[in-house]
């Protein structure tokens, strides 16, 4: 089975059935999944606003979102090392929200799944850090 690190923007499109959610879906889909626990909060605070903004759908929402973090779905939670976080936010100048990502993904070995260009784009940097 392959690892794969996702990162919010992608979790969100499958979440919330967002443009790209599909191509997302298969490419998790037999994967170990794997997500620095800052998705969880990252995750609630596009729920929150989505709630916000569609308060019809604030309980479909929010109910997809406890279905995402919670402890029995798919996703393999970790904390991170936030001085290590730092350094590859720095050389790869990307945020530490960002980094948190690329650095998961270092540390596991793992492919990073995203729909964020410019975090794709820090991908193949950060491999030449």
């Amino acid at each position: 089975m392959n690892a794969i690190v996702v990162d919010a923007s992608a979790l969100v499109a499958v979440v919330f059935q967002e443009p790209g959610f599909a191509r997302v879906a298969e490419r998790l889909d037999g994967a170990t999944v794997h997500a620095p626990a800052l998705l969880k909060y990252e995750l609630a605070n596009v729920a929150v606003t989505k709630a916000r903004r569609q308060p019809a759908d604030a309980a479909r929402i929010l109910a997809a979102l406890a279905v995402a973090v919670d402890d029995r779905s798919d996703i393999n939670w970790h904390d991170i090392n936030a001085s290590d976080v730092a350094l590859v936010a720095f050389a790869s100048g990307t945020t530490a929200y960002d980094a948190s990502y690329l650095w998961l993904a270092g540390s596991l070995g793992a492919d990073l799944v995203t729909l964020d260009a410019g975090l794709a784009r820090a991908v193949d940097s950060h491999r030449a850090i």
